[in-house]
């Protein structure tokens, strides 16, 4: 089909449900991936208003490229899943159905009737949501990943348009903190679960330096004040100490293989992987114990305050003191030998920070403040040449 000038009929069959609702009837029926990525494509346009005139241009937004890398490594996971329709429009001359047998057949128009422009058999289905979906299917190596589709037929500009915004502008994004609460239920072992349970085990203990500090869920609990973090930011700051791409171990955990014993350099980059690797997970959790108990030792007013305008404990120190742990596992090389709490004491006694100093007026909000202070830290503790 690479020369549409020499492009033969193509025609093929699928099971298909009629379903009827408000907007008019369509069809739902699962398309194998490399046929579906084949006569898909992607109208990547925009929707202008002028006066009481909508000029529909177009409704489909542009590729995410970071995105589809993510979905072409995803789809190769053991449990992918996409459980959730794509929505194709698809004309009339292209589509047949069959009520009695619940068979929609598809096909292209290479040789249409005079006054018709061609359909191609690449342009057959417009793709109204879930071209992120489809891009990440390309290529896809096996035969058993089917997707569920919704297709509209003959459907005009309009509703195209209003299908597309009800879609991607009405809908609920998930909460990031729930997402990684949601790994708890997980049955085997995965970066998400590990960085959870020490999410859960640093809030919960009355001795932490984080006890009842953390929004398990990302929005407040009842019954508390001083949940200055939201648990998607402790996972995401403390995943790099031990992986570098999650979904990876996570998938290989869950195929009950064992992940490789980590190489210096993954170390360097990653320095709690080993203990990781080897199901140490108390001793990661250890660790942030004994560095967050010293930096309350050391700013107790800052570290205690629940007060506007201080950063220490919230998200901008919180991750500025994650980065700044990174180097300090890689210099003292925490996977061998648990650092004690002393050691932590140390590099905080040579910083020339005082408690009140913790403000937007030295640190503002946003990643440049962060920087500053993981700069100062570092600078401060003469761990300036390690490369972050």
């Amino acid at each position: 089909m690479t020369d549409p000038s020499t492009e033969t009929l193509v025609e093929f069959s699928v099971d298909a449900i009629p379903v009827r609702q408000p907007i008019g009837e369509f069809l739902i029926a699962s398309i194998p991936s490399k046929r579906l990525w084949e006569i898909s494509y992607f109208d990547v346009r925009r929707m202008l208003k002028e006066r009481d005139i909508e000029t529909y241009l177009g409704i489909q937004r542009p590729l995410n490229r970071d995105r589809v890398t993510q979905l072409q490594s995803y789809v190769r996971t053991v449990d992918a899943c996409f459980p959730t329709a794509v929505i194709l429009a698809i004309e009339s001359r292209c589509a047949s159905f069959d009520p009695d047998t619940n068979t929609l057949t598809l096909r292209n128009v290479p040789n249409p009737e005079d006054g018709f422009e061609p359909v191609f058999y690449r342009n057959i289905a417009k793709v109204l949501d879930g071209q992120h979906r489809i891009a990440g299917l390309i290529d896809y190596p096996k035969e058993d990943f089917e997707v569920n589709v919704s297709i509209f037929i003959d459907i005009d500009i309009e509703d195209q348009a209003y299908i597309f915004s009800t879609v991607n502008l009405a809908q609920t994004k998930v909460n990031r903190s729930l997402a990684y609460d949601l790994s708890e239920l997980a049955k085997t072992r995965s970066p998400q679960k590990t960085c959870h349970n020490i999410a859960v085990a640093l809030d919960q203990l009355a001795s932490s330096p984080l006890h009842k500090r953390i929004k398990r869920l990302g929005t407040a609990t009842p019954g508390r004040r001083d949940e200055l973090l939201t648990q998607a930011t402790f996972v995401e700051a403390l995943m790099p100490f031990i992986s570098a791409v999650p979904s990876i171990d996570r998938d290989i955990l869950k195929r009950g293989d064992r992940l490789s014993l980590p190489s210096q350099a993954e170390i360097e980059r990653h320095p709690l992987r080993p203990l990781f690797v080897s199901g140490e997970d108390m001793k990661i959790a250890d660790v942030l114990f004994r560095y967050f108990s010293a930096v309350r030792s050391r700013w107790p007013e800052a570290w205690n305050v629940n007060e506007r305008g201080m950063i220490l404990n919230r998200t901008n120190g919180f991750r500025a003191l994650m980065r700044t742990l990174l180097l300090i596992c890689r210099a003292i090389k925490a996977h061998e030998k648990l650092p004690d709490e002393a050691v932590f004491d140390e590099l905080f006694s040579k910083v020339k920070i005082d408690d009140t100093d913790f403000n937007v007026e030295n640190f503002k909000p946003g990643t440049s403040g962060e920087s500053l202070l993981h700069k100062k830290l570092i600078d401060d503790m003469e761990l300036g040449h390690q490369k972050a």
